[in-house]
């Protein structure tokens, strides 16, 4: 038998046998109690019952005093007028008023109860009168004492006074006993009090078993949940018991398996002074005398894990100029054990160098670092230089293509032993990967600016001029504020390029961009839109804003003196321009306008701006 097999036999021997017998004898006295509860609710409400028309038979007995003092000295003609009216002054249910047996007055309801008598004596000694008096109704009586699970029935020989449930006049009543009305059984408590006349009222009342069977149901129910929770706690306890002597007998199983195949990284844990923690020292013992070269391993292998994730790192952000030379310094300070190291770097060749990532404190070290780096500039490969106990390398990261000048430096240092040549070598190779990933990255900016720029007048070309329109016609369509465009041709520039030639037409356009450029604000986007034809997007710009800018372009090309590759002296250009603006967001109907425009300059004489039509461009004029 397995140890788990005894531990599983052993709680239910101990725990599941004795709580089913406890639950058994629990639901029995359960069930036993329901019929008592249900005589002692009846009884309950009988008490109350009686309580109740005993008050209430008090109450108006006092009511009938009053009122046979107040009839006294009246006449039996005017007695059920006077009675009316003291009944309805005093609010009782029924008055009746009887002499010798003869009924002289009866006000009120027939279905009174709790009656209180009094007699009032007639004036000149011919008798007595019996006055009758009740403050209360059998349905109010009824509506007084019903509850969840409670019926009352009040009857007076075969007359039903009042009754809820509705209990037909065939139903017997037992005095105590069980009754069934309309498939709702009841335990019934009947008794017998003084009512109108020598009939006495009989009041029943029900209680409900199913109220009682509802309590019942309760009890069974917190019974069988305080149970389940008894077995589910002593069940979590067994278990708890059962994985913690499993663990350690586990932990020893391991450990003795590990220690089998040469791994002593993992101690024992050791509890208490028994035999199980005496064997686990003895383990432990063991294991400790290879621990200094087990924790040289792991820190080798966490170097090699870091500079796995740097190189992946590397990869993912190749095209972050910031990330790479954060990633290149710090590989190259782990790799040669430096203890702080700084990378200076240029973006482009007539900038000075510039330190972009410093790692650990260079305290005492500036000259050693400046003299180092000064070393490594003039060789163009790697420099040193060593101050005391620290020494200093620094490695040159490449040239540019066409200038002699450096990427940057990587400059690392440390206390201690000086660097060997494997760890020179290691600095140089990681100086030719940073430059290798920092030309990749300046590639691909170069690419991405000729996929948007014209490549010979560094204008934005037609393409990206059609998206940046679009996204401003957006705003304006959104937020209703006006855009301003400008179109202008180069006049007479196929004539140039006949005349002189093209190249010297492509240096006329070079100018001319120049000047669009120079003259443009820096929310403006100057374009070239095609040929020697060029534009300039004028966000928030009216009509009017757009002519004065036109105008200065105009006249800033007119002023130009651009010199002719032959030699032969200068040459003179102008534009004509034509200027649109529009509040509606219509970008086609802008460019249509800003470009009729232009044609108008062209055919009334060129080196000219025109206005579009403000009712076909859709301006609202300045103010």
């Amino acid at each position: 038998m397995s140890f788990r097999t005894r531990l599983t036999t052993f709680f239910v021997v101990i725990v599941i046998v004795p709580m089913l017998a406890f639950g058994f004898l629990v639901f029995r006295l359960i069930s036993q109690s329901q019929q008592g509860k249900a005589d002692a609710r009846a009884n309950g409400l009988a008490t109350a019952a009686g309580s109740i028309y005993t008050r209430s038979s008090a109450a108006a007995r006092a009511d009938a005093k009053t009122i046979a003092q107040a009839i006294g000295s009246v006449s039996v003609g005017t007695l059920r007028a006077r009675v009316s009216q003291l009944a309805a002054a005093s609010g009782v249910t029924r008055v009746t008023v009887d002499r010798g047996g003869q009924r002289l007055a009866s006000v009120g309801d027939r279905a009174a109860i709790a009656p209180g008598v009094a007699k009032a004596t007639l004036p000149g000694g011919s008798g007595s009168l019996v006055v009758t008096v009740s403050e209360l109704s059998a349905d109010d009586y009824v509506h007084d004492l019903l509850a969840n699970g409670v019926g009352v029935v009040v009857r007076q020989g075969r007359r039903t006074l009042g009754s809820a449930p509705a209990v037909p006049a065939s139903v017997p009543l037992p005095v105590r006993g069980t009754v069934d009305i309309r498939g709702s059984k009841y335990r019934s408590v009947t008794q017998l009090f003084k009512g109108f006349g020598r009939v006495p009222v009989a009041v029943t009342v029900l209680s409900g078993l199913s109220a009682t069977a509802s309590s019942v149901s309760t009890s069974r129910v917190v019974a069988a949940a305080f149970i389940a929770a008894f077995l589910l706690l002593a069940f979590s306890f067994s278990v708890l018991a059962s994985k913690a002597l499993q663990g350690q007998l586990s932990r020893f199983l391991q450990a003795a398996r590990r220690l089998a195949t040469g791994d002593f990284s993992s101690p024992v844990p050791i509890e208490g002074h028994d035999e199980f923690a005496a064997l686990g020292e003895e383990f432990n013992q063991m294991s400790s005398q290879l621990a200094h070269r087990i924790d040289e391993l792991a820190q080798e292998r966490a170097r090699l894990r870091e500079s796995i994730r740097r190189i992946g790192q590397t990869f993912a952000a190749n095209l972050d100029r910031p990330t790479l030379l954060d990633l290149a310094l710090k590989t190259a300070v782990d790799a040669v054990h430096a203890e702080f190291g700084r990378l200076t770097a240029r973006v482009q060749a007539d900038e000075p160098l510039r330190e972009a990532v410093r790692l650990g404190s260079f305290a005492d070290a500036d000259e050693a670092v400046i003299e180092a780096e000064r070393s490594a500039l003039g060789s163009g490969d790697l420099g040193e230089h060593s101050t005391g106990e620290r020494a200093i390398a620094s490695v040159a990261l490449g040239q540019f293509e066409d200038r002699n000048r450096t990427h940057g430096l990587i400059t690392v240092g440390r206390s201690g032993s000086p660097f060997n040549d494997d760890e020179r070598d290691l600095l140089r190779s990681l100086a030719s990967q940073a430059v290798l990933a920092l030309e990749n990255v300046e590639l691909h900016f170069q690419v991405q600016r000729q996929a948007v720029t014209d490549e010979l007048t560094g204008l934005t070309n037609h393409g990206r001029f059609q998206e940046l329109l679009t996204l401003e016609v957006e705003q304006v369509r959104r937020y209703h504020h006006q855009i301003g465009l400008i179109m202008l041709d180069i006049d007479d520039f196929k004539s140039i390029n006949d005349t002189y030639g093209h190249q010297q037409g492509d240096i006329v356009l070079k100018q001319v961009a120049r000047v669009l450029r120079e003259t443009s604000r820096e929310v403006d986007v100057p374009a070239r839109y095609g040929g020697e034809e060029m534009a300039l997007i004028l966000p928030h710009t009216d009509l009017e804003g757009a002519f004065s800018i036109a105008e200065r372009v105009r006249t800033e090309v007119a002023a130009l003196r651009i010199s002719r590759l032959d030699g032969q002296g200068q040459l003179r250009v102008g534009v004509s321009v034509g200027v649109a603006a529009s509040a509606d967001g219509d970008k086609d109907a802008l460019i249509a306008e800003a470009d009729a425009a232009l044609y108008t300059a062209k055919r009334t004489g060129k080196n000219r701006t025109v206005r579009a039509q403000p009712q076909t461009a859709n301006v609202v004029g300045p103010e």
